[in-house]
């Protein structure tokens, strides 16, 4: 991860949660400048080596926020905020980020569900999901879904944000 990468992307996370709490919505006219730039800052500092590293953040954000996605637990703007960020900061910061981000979301769906009044719903429902992936394998719960109008949804860029952010200071020395 190179230095240049923090300006970019902190702004990029302050922007992408802003109106993903207002919309619930991330930008395309945010994420793909974002990632193009990625790609193009990291080839121009590293040669082959930066472009390879920005591929496979690109990649280890797709897959693994994929899957997510592909279970109807997460949007495909978190997806591609993600891959963004992969594209500026690489795989090894990337996983660390989402580490984070997990850990982020995790509190910040804890506190949401307690504030909200809430919290036995939400730990059945989460209960639910853990147990019957025995059941239905990998494939989406009937409830709980994105696409459910009546399932409780929360954006997930403030988490996005925090997680990339504390990797940021976690890398600098």
């Amino acid at each position: 991860m190179h230095a240049i990468a923090w300006w970019p992307v902190f702004i990029a996370v302050i922007i992408a949660t802003i109106t993903d709490l207002r919309s619930r919505r991330i930008p395309n006219l945010l994420v793909g400048p974002l990632l193009l730039s990625g790609v193009v800052v990291s080839t121009i500092m590293d040669g082959w080596h930066g472009l390879a590293q920005s591929l496979l953040g690109i990649l280890l954000a797709t897959v693994l926020l994929g899957v997510f996605f592909l279970l109807g637990g997460m949007g495909m703007g978190d997806v591609k905020l993600c891959a963004a960020i992969g594209a500026w900061i690489g795989p090894s910061q990337l996983g660390l980020a989402l580490v984070m981000t997990g850990f982020a979301g995790g509190v910040i769906a804890l506190a949401w569900a307690v504030c909200g009044g809430f919290l036995g719903e939400s730990l059945d429902g989460v209960g639910d999901l853990l147990a019957g992936f025995g059941r239905r394998g990998l494939r989406p719960h009937e409830t709980l879904v994105l696409s459910n109008k009546k399932t409780r949804k929360l954006p997930y860029a403030p988490a996005i944000a925090i997680g990339v952010i504390f990797s940021f200071l976690a890398v600098t020395k």
